[in-house]
């Protein structure tokens, strides 16, 4: 039996940890969004958060193309989409397309941390909508040669990653393989297998 939309949401927080701001441990990426739109003042709020992320020679480098459902960017980023994510992006009604310059402004020269940076103002993103009472599901399922053609994007720019962005919806919407995923508990990595003082050799705190 599905739960009820306010189980899932407290189900996917994770665990208190002291320390944590309850901001990040709040922030999941769901697939079920309901229909109800994001208003401006919301959303620019949330790219407010994201302009103030850290960045290589404070560059920059990214860009966000934001479509609203109805109009022609939100259709050309969904039609980029792989059949998979489409199946319940269609209900997001936000779709955002990052993207970063592959050059440094002040000197022509390679930036190789621009999408890092794009990574960094994205998940600042996340944490805006989360304090705005919203979600954000960044995916990696989509033709990004298509994106760029359909979007005009310069050569100069490279592409990141699509991100849905909405109100927790109501999970008994999804067919029954992404509900299940939905539906169960978070879970990440032990420190020790990610925080090194050697390759391979946890760290000592």
């Amino acid at each position: 039996m599905p739960l009820h939309p306010e189980e899932v949401e407290k189900l996917k927080h994770a665990p208190a940890v002291s320390g944590v701001p309850e901001i990040i441990l709040h922030r999941w990426s769901p697939r079920a969004f309901a229909d109800k739109e994001v208003s401006g003042d919301d959303l620019k709020k949330i790219f407010e958060a994201a302009r103030w992320a850290a960045s290589s020679f404070n560059e920059q480098p990214w860009r966000f193309l934001v479509g609203r459902r109805g109009d022609a960017t939100y259709k050309k980023i969904f039609e980029s989409l792989v059949e998979f994510n489409q199946l319940w992006a269609k209900s997001a009604p936000v779709l955002i397309l990052s993207i970063g310059k592959k050059t440094f402004s002040h000197n022509g020269a390679a930036n190789k941390y621009a999408l890092h940076d794009v990574g960094a103002a994205t998940a600042y993103l996340g944490l805006g909508a989360t304090a705005a009472g919203l979600h954000t599901h960044s995916m990696a399922g989509f033709d990004s040669d298509k994106a760029r053609a359909s979007l005009a994007i310069p050569d100069d720019y490279e592409i990141g990653a699509v991100t849905a962005l909405g109100y927790f919806g109501d999970s008994a919407t999804l067919p029954e393989q992404m509900r299940q995923t939905e539906e169960a508990a978070r879970s990440r990595r032990p420190l020790e297998e990610i925080v090194l003082s050697e390759f391979d050799k946890p760290a000592q705190f």
